[in-house]
Order: structure tokens, then C-alpha cells, then sequence
């Protein structure tokens, strides 16, 4: 099978880079691609394939061609073939993408620094630099998207370029607007901020919001406007795969509950007592558990208690989100729209600041987000 063979003869090729492109969001999002392209499955979670979206001139699923860095050589057919395992992917789905799996390897770039890298700031930029260039000549990509999906770094010291900058800056360099969708630094490192405002390319950021904080950004409103008083609010997370590897580093993890945190101020008005915990636990591998305990009080002084578990797949829930948040900036870039999209806070733990994206509650980022649809609809 082919799914390309399904992309009509006019369709205009629309790039997505992915930064960590052998990881397992990265290999979901692009396996999950070619499944809905096939239609060999239902967009289940693809919020741009609800009928809201309809008018606003997104490019087909069938148009996107994936390429990207990493640092690992795990051929992507074979990264599939894992997730399906574990559970992650359908069973057949490795053997019925395959094609489009190896295309896709076959665009995918040696990322860095690696260890004992010599090579200076400017010397990586613009080696990322030229792999983009090179993407968007070999496939024809009118518009590219760069997408971050690498594991979290910790927050870098005065002066320090973290990898994620590093992959922003060749973004803007090749003209390609840009979505963080991890609490990296990526495109808000100081040095970026005069090219970044002077590019005329819309991003989005930043770190994905997926799940115990997707599911805060629904309860936190509802208890502030039911006038109920929040006492406490803790909260753990059991996680593996890379993504638990990576937060058992404590630096790593605190820029990760710093959005999780954000959420529960914002919503409530005030910092509730209470910590998130984060715990690798590799047996897991890309699933994970959240827990939540909220410790609230009621008429008359009551006391009562909520407790919430969500236990899901990483890259399942996070798969669609950055297939949406692609066609959504392709499709601004195409529109002339430029800068930080605060209408796709709906999508993120942090989100960019801005008329109609200050808000960090999931119904009002929702309005805000169909009204952007809209918006794009408008400049067909």
C-alpha cells in the first residue's frame, strides 16, 4: 500500500521537520498520518478533521511529507514495529505504513550536539540549517513546519544554547514557522527574540497538553465558578519511555510542572498548596498514570475531596495535537498571519500570550481556537 498513491495531483506538498524524529511521538504521529491518509483508520483525537474546520483551508492530511533530526539511528519502520508491541500502534499498522515509514526515514537528519561535538553555535545552526533547506527542495514543500517533539532539557544556564534553540534558529533562518511542543527552550531563548519578532513566521508553544493537565484546565474553572475554595491540590505522575528517562533529571521536571502549576493559578486565582510528583518508571515504557488529589471546601465549611486518574498513552494523545497544530501553522503562514498564535493555547500547558490566548481554560481556549478556524477561512 501507498498512501501517496491517494494525494491528488494538484496537492501542494506541505513540509513537516520533526525534532526527534525517531522518538515515539514522532514515529506515531507519522505511522498515525499515513494510516488516516489510507483511510485504513477513523481522525479519532484530530481535532482539525471536526467539521469546525471544514472552511478553513487546511492542507490534506495526504499532502504532508515528514523528514527531521535525531540523534538515534533506529530506523523508523523498526521504532513502529516497537510502539506496536507495547500496544502503542494497531499491530498491522507498521507493515501497512511501511512505505511511507522509509520515506520518511530517509529524510531524517543527524541531530547534535553529540558528545564531543566541537562544532560552535553558529557552525550547528547552520548545519540544521541546510538539512531544512535540503527537505524543502527534494520534496517541493511550499511551506515547512518545524516541530519539536525531542525529549525536555533542563532550563539553560546565562549564555547557553540548548539543543531546541539551536533547531528555532535554523527554523527562522529557512523560513519555516515553528511549534514547540515541549517546555524547552526552543524559540524563547533571549538571543532569538529580535529574529523571531523580524521573521514574519507564526509559531506556537509551548509543551503539549495532553493529559493530568488537560484534565486541570477543565476541573480548575469549574471549581472557581462554582465558588467552591480549593485547599489543596497534589498530584503524581508514573511515566517511562524517553520521556521518563529524561524528567527523572530534576532540573528537566521542575520546567515541566512549571505549566502544570501555571494552569492551577490561573484558573483558581491563587497558588493551592500541593506538588506534582514525576516518577520514571521504564516498565511502563510509553504509557503513563496521573493522579490527582484535590482537597476542596463546600458550603458551610465542608470538606470534600476529589481524586482523578488518567492513565494513557503519550504518544497516542499527543500524536493528533501535533498533526493538527502543523496544518493549522501551515496554513497561517500560507495566510500572511505571522508571530506567536495565542488562538492555539488550546493545544499547550503554556501558551503564548495574547488577545484571546491569555486564558488557560480549556473551554475558553476552545473559543478561541474555532474562532481562529474562522479566521482562516476568511483569507481563502
Amino acid at each position: 500500500m501507498s498512501v501517496h498513491a491517494h494525494t491528488p495531483a494538484t496537492a501542494e506538498p506541505t513540509g513537516v521537520w520533526l525534532v526527534g524524529a525517531r522518538g515515539s511521538v514522532a514515529t506515531t504521529t507519522i505511522a498515525g498520518c499515513a494510516a488516516l491518509a489510507g483511510g485504513l483508520l477513523a481522525p479519532t483525537g484530530l481535532v482539525t478533521e471536526t467539521p469546525a474546520f471544514a472552511h478553513s483551508g487546511l492542507p490534506e492530511l495526504s499532502s504532508l511529507v515528514f523528514g527531521g533530526h535525531d540523534t538515534s539511528s533506529s530506523p523508523l519502520p523498526k521504532r513502529a514495529e516497537e510502539l506496536a508491541a507495547q500496544g502503542v500502534l494497531p499491530h498491522w499498522l507498521p507493515g501497512a505504513v511501511h512505505g511511507e515509514l522509509s520515506a520518511a526515514d530517509s529524510r531524517i537528519r543527524l541531530g547534535g550536539p553529540l558528545t564531543g561535538d566541537e562544532r560552535g553555535t553558529e557552525e550547528l545552526i547552520t548545519a540544521f540549517a541546510m538539512d531544512l533547506r535540503e527537505f524543502m527542495r527534494t520534496t517541493g514543500a511550499a511551506r515547512t513546519v518545524v516541530v519539536n517533539v525531542a525529549s525536555t532539557e533542563p532550563a539553560p544556564g546565562p549564555g547557553e544554547w540548548p539543543a531546541s534553540s539551536l533547531y528555532a534558529a535554523a527554523a527562522l533562518r529557512t523560513g519555516c514557522s515553528y511549534v514547540n511542543f515541549t517546555p524547552s527552550t526552543g524559540l524563547s531563548h533571549p538571543q532569538l527574540a529580535g529574529a523571531a519578532a523580524s521573521a514574519g513566521l507564526p509559531c506556537a508553544g509551548r509543551d503539549g497538553k495532553t493529559g493530568q493537565t488537560l484534565l486541570r484546565a477543565v476541573l480548575a474553572p469549574m471549581f472557581r465558578q462554582r465558588a467552591l475554595q480549593v485547599r489543596a491540590w497534589s498530584g503524581t505522575n508514573l511515566l517511562g519511555g524517553g520521556d521518563g528517562a529524561a524528567l527523572a533529571d530534576p532540573a528537566a521536571a521542575a520546567a515541566k510542572n512549571a505549566g502544570k502549576e501555571r494552569v492551577l493559578v490561573d484558573n483558581l486565582g491563587m497558588r493551592p498548596e500541593g506538588d506534582v510528583h514525576i516518577d520514571d518508571v521504564p516498565a511502563l515504557g510509553d504509557w503513563k498514570t496521573a493522579w490527582d488529589h484535590v482537597a476542596f471546601e463546600g458550603f458551610l465549611g465542608t470538606r470534600m475531596v476529589l481524586q482523578t486518574i488518567w492513565q494513557g498513552c503519550d504518544s497516542a494523545l499527543a500524536a493528533p495535537l501535533v498533526l493538527d497544530l502543523a496544518r493549522l501553522l501551515a496554513r497561517a503562514h500560507e495566510a500572511g498571519l505571522s508571530g506567536p498564535r495565542p488562538e492555539l493555547g488550546f493545544y499547550f500547558k503554556d501558551p503564548d500570550p495574547g488577545t484571546g490566548g491569555d486564558s488557560t481554560s480549556l473551554a475558553q481556549q476552545y473559543a478561541a481556537l474555532l474562532a481562529f478556524a474562522d479566521r482562516l477561512g476568511e483569507h481563502r
